[in-house]
């Protein structure tokens, strides 16, 4: 019996299973064994970045899949920072799909952890450890899919191409960049699947899967300001403190333009569908700009639904300020630096100009500031990947899916930016754990176990639908 016919009998009568493509019979239980000790045993290497060491990681992939009979290869730019590139061999007849997924986490504060980081501790139906859910797990389900596909000999209409790559957390020079400009050519795929969407639980109950199909740009603008140094005891006109704090409060305030995509559309299209009748209003309101309904529901955004608002448009986060040095001493400079995230069809130069005339002070410079700089592109909605990944997540979860737009940064970027369609998946995850503390990035970091093994299902089921010979 196939896992759609297993989950979706399990979930709902009336949704349909779908008949895998191989035809072949898993025993899901001893694919979940076996998910479980790989899966451990990744969260307990320390792949932090900073300092940045994959080696231990990469050593294990490589011998995993090299053990299968697996075509296997590694490309590195530092020594201890490599990345793997594993591929089954296609008939062809269609182009490549690559799984993708970052070796290396962000680092810990040991000390505010409930188990050790790296201790993949098992408790209460979650796994502990950094890296379960960012992106030990999507490594966890790439690898489990090349796996089986090639232990039963699944027939393919395209390769299968697995990058697990390293440096995403905080250099991607040595990661995806260096691939895609150096070696471009072992990775050239028409589909990407990596990291950058979830299934959302709230309650333990299933709201929605998200896959995400596009992302906002970092940026990085500096304010700096300029006077005359003068005497705390005597107030200056020009004081370069009080010209900044002007310029910020404004930049803050500012409302960039409003713009829409299918992506942003579909999204609170969809989200709408699946909301009380209340908030589903608002969301209906917004597609329809203009108007005092859309004014009021983005004013609503803003104040009680900020992520659901920052997807809208172009933000700024003012989160540095430097300036003086003694209470009594007016400074002659001083600076801010703006988080800027910018929608994928913004003009960055134009935005910039624009942040000047809002600020509108001969006093105050405004210029980007140094920051990595990611390409702009989206993913577009009418693929068969999109169709593919739509059907299999709505059956494994018996959910709506809904396509999203990231305001972080994932590697998938760079990957759009050369023309692959690429779309985020995840596991599900409890709305309540970022909050809490446990989810990426946080303090502690956690994943629902038996969550893990759905997606790994719901996973292997995305390749072998878009990747088998049909």
């Amino acid at each position: 019996m196939s896992v759609f016919k297993r989950l979706t009998m399990a979930a709902s009568a009336v949704l349909i299973g779908f008949v895998p493509v191989s035809g072949f019979s898993q025993d899901w239980a001893q694919v979940d064994e076996e998910v479980l000790e790989h899966f451990r045993t990744m969260v307990r290497m320390d792949t932090t970045d900073p300092p940045g060491r994959e080696i231990e990681l990469t050593e294990y992939l490589v011998s995993v899949l090299e053990s299968e009979g697996i075509e296997v290869a590694v490309y590195a730019l530092e020594a201890d920072r490599p990345n793997v590139v594993a591929r089954l061999r296609g008939n062809g007849s269609k182009r490549p799909l690559l799984l993708m997924a970052h070796q290396d986490t962000v680092n810990v504060d040991p000390d505010k952890w409930v188990f050790p980081p790296f201790s993949a501790q098992r408790d209460g139906g979650w796994i502990y450890g950094r890296g379960t859910v960012d992106d030990k797990d999507n490594i966890a389900a790439a690898l489990m899919t090349m796996l089986l596909l090639k232990r039963h000999n699944v027939e393919l209409d395209r390769d299968v191409i697995f990058l697990a790559e390293s440096g995403e957390e905080g250099a991607t020079r040595i990661g995806i960049e260096f691939m895609v400009n150096e070696h471009f050519d072992a990775i050239d795929a028409e589909h990407c699947i990596a990291e950058g969407g979830s299934v959302v639980r709230q309650g333990g109950q299933v709201q929605y899967a998200g896959v995400q199909t596009g992302e906002k740009l970092p940026r990085a603008i500096e304010l700096s300001s300029t006077g005359v140094a003068g005497h705390g005891s005597v107030p200056l006109q020009s004081n370069a403190i009080v010209h900044l704090s002007k310029a910020i409060a404004a930049a803050a305030d500012w409302q960039p333009p409003v713009r829409f995509s299918d992506t942003i559309s579909t999204y609170f299209s969809r989200l709408a569908s699946i909301s009380e009748p209340e908030a589903a209003a608002r969301y209906q309101a917004l597609l329809s700009p203009g108007t005092d309904g859309f004014d009021r529901a983005l004013a609503y955004l803003k104040e009680n639904e900020p992520r659901n608002a920052a997807v809208l448009f172009s933000t700024i986060s003012p989160t540095i300020v430097d300036g003086g040095y003694r209470v009594n001493v007016i400074p002659s400079n001083a600076t801010a630096t703006l988080d800027v995230r910018l929608l994928p069809q913004e003009e960055p130069e134009e935005f910039l100009a624009a942040l000047r005339q809002v600020v509108n002070d001969v006093s105050v410079n405004v210029n980007w500031a140094q920051r990595d700089v990611r390409p702009g592109a989206s993913s577009r909605l009418d693929t068969e990947a999109f169709r593919v990944i739509e059907e299999v997540m709505q059956a494994s979860y018996d959910t709506t899916v809904i396509p999203t737009m990231s305001t972080g940064a994932t590697d998938m970027a760079y990957l759009r930016a050369r023309g692959i369609q690429c779309y985020g998946i995840g596991p599900a995850i409890d709305a309540e754990d970022g909050p809490l503390g446990f989810g990426a990035h946080s303090d502690q970091e956690r994943i629902i176990e038996s969550e893990l093994y759905r997606f790994v299902r719901a996973h292997y089921d995305i390749v072998e639908r878009l990747a088998a010979a049909q």
